[in-house]
């Protein structure tokens, strides 16, 4: 009888645990996951500044976005993505670029051939 009890509490877990491990609804995966290549045109670039303070200090510089506008399928994509000041003042609005994207963050921009 004691061996009962003390197992009681180990196949309640079991039979609990069991069935959600054993789940096979399929899971949905993110279409932006992975490496991928877009042709785009940049249609605008933004630059916020850093506040006042951290500007007099000399150690805000603020942060630089471009919204790049590209064709995917049917539909028009846009994207708009942290990039360096470098990157910022290379390309212009209306420049068509080549974006290379990382599960969704930017990793290299080169101007279109």
């Amino acid at each position: 009888m004691k061996r009962l009890r003390a197992a009681g509490p180990v196949l309640l877990a079991a039979v609990l645990v069991l069935p959600a491990c054993s789940s096979s609804a399929p899971k949905k995966t993110d279409p932006g996951l992975g490496v991928r290549t877009l042709a785009c045109v940049v249609e605008s670039r933004e630059h916020d500044s850093g506040s006042s303070a951290s500007s007099y200090r000399g150690g805000g510089t603020g942060d630089y976005y471009m919204t790049f506008v590209t064709r995917e399928g049917q539909a028009t994509s846009r994207y708009r993505l942290p990039v360096s000041r470098q990157q910022y003042q290379r390309f212009q609005e209306g420049d068509r670029v080549r974006i290379t994207l990382s599960n969704n963050i930017l990793t290299n921009i080169q101007p279109a051939e």
